[in-house]
């Protein structure tokens, strides 16, 4: 069967055009492919971008030190922030979402996004659904539920000694929600909250 493309069909074929052409740049060069000299050229820039920011962390005392200094925290906020002005402003074309926008979006940059909500009656049912998994769950893990406790315990522990979590996560996911094991990491480092 031949159909006529819909408005939709042909705006997304030209998109991944322009994608190409104007969000990557492509077109500035002759040879864009591995082993090319643009390639190798953005290759060496990625290395020694990455080579800096480990720099920027052996001086600050390692991953840790960074951390305590909240180094990797900022960096992200930076880039975030920068990333959102030049968005924002024009100065960093992303296709479809601030420039070649469609006729019916009036022009507008930020377009609103509709946020769906959950009945009392949905989310009544997703803790009850919850509750139920843990239930079942936690009778065939635990055949003592007095122990229920010690895999989150230990948990908080390694996290305090800032050791390799990877196996006492293994152990907690048996008998804990990821809510549960959420918080107990949230007891012992804290929540990450944004600068303003």
């Amino acid at each position: 069967a031949i159909t006529t493309p819909t408005e939709e069909s042909v705006r997304r074929a030209v998109a991944i055009q322009l994608i190409i052409n104007r969000e990557l740049g492509l077109n500035f060069t002759e040879n864009p492919w591995q082993g090319s000299f643009a390639v190798d050229y953005l290759t060496d820039l990625v290395e020694e971008a990455v080579y800096k920011e480990f720099e920027a962390i052996s001086e600050r005392g390692g991953v840790l030190g960074a951390m305590d200094t909240m180094y990797q925290r900022g960096k992200i906020q930076e880039e975030s922030m920068y990333y959102e002005h030049k968005k924002h402003d024009g100065s960093l074309p992303l296709i479809g979402v601030n420039t070649y926008l469609p006729k019916d979006h009036a022009g507008e940059v930020a377009t609103t996004i509709e946020l769906i909500r959950s009945t009392e009656a949905e989310k009544g049912q997703q803790i009850a659904n919850v509750k139920a998994f843990q239930e079942a769950r936690n009778e065939v893990a635990l055949p003592n539920p007095a122990e229920g406790g010690k895999p989150m315990k230990r948990l908080q522990a390694i996290a305090r000694a800032r050791e390799n979590l990877f196996a006492a996560l293994m152990e907690a996911v048996k008998t804990h929600s990821l809510g549960q094991i959420s918080h107990a990491l949230y007891d012992v480092g804290g929540e990450y909250r944004r600068n303003m």
